[in-house]
């Protein structure tokens, strides 16, 4: 059982990093229920100050993953037309996923587009609206590498918990 339990921890980890890129998978989310199974096993075992930091890191990651993007079309100039847009360029877009190499570009060009498509349809001029397309971006991406960096510690606790 405790082969299973690491086999699958190691999965989870896996797929939660891969998640951080992909908005279907809640990436930290996964990656933590990882290191709940490790410490399960046998293989591993962790301090409860470490699942209460990275448990409360996970939340934070969690709701700012979804306000970070939305800030960054405000700060760029944004309106609520974009932040919408936004949210709505990034569900289609990753629709995209499944078509090859277009997957990366539904995925980053998804919430810029939809940003952009929001703004212009709220009324600014395209310039204004390339803005806060661009700070839709910029937040996907902060957003992105949040997560990536909260996944990939997690990792190395658990690498170091095994070792």
């Amino acid at each position: 059982m405790d082969y299973f339990l690491i086999i699958l921890a190691v999965l989870l980890m896996l797929t939660g990093t891969v998640g951080c890129f992909l908005p279907a998978i809640p990436g930290p989310p996964l990656c933590f229920a990882g290191l709940v199974l490790a410490h399960i096993s046998r293989f591993a075992e962790f301090e409860i100050t470490t699942f209460a930091v990275l448990g409360g890191l996970t939340l934070a990651v969690l709701v700012l993953d979804y306000a970070v993007p939305a800030w960054g079309v405000k700060k760029y100039g944004g309106t609520k037309y974009g932040t919408w847009g936004s949210v709505i360029g990034l569900i289609i877009g990753t629709f995209f996923i499944s078509v090859g190499p277009m997957g990366i570009v539904g995925i980053l060009g998804g919430p810029f587009l939809g940003a952009y498509a929001g703004e212009i349809i709220g009324g600014k001029k395209s310039q204004d609206a390339f803005k806060a397309a661009f700070g839709s971006f910029v937040g996907f991406v902060a957003g992105t590498f949040m997560k990536l960096a909260l996944a990939l510690a997690m990792i190395a606790v658990l690498v170091q918990g095994l070792v």
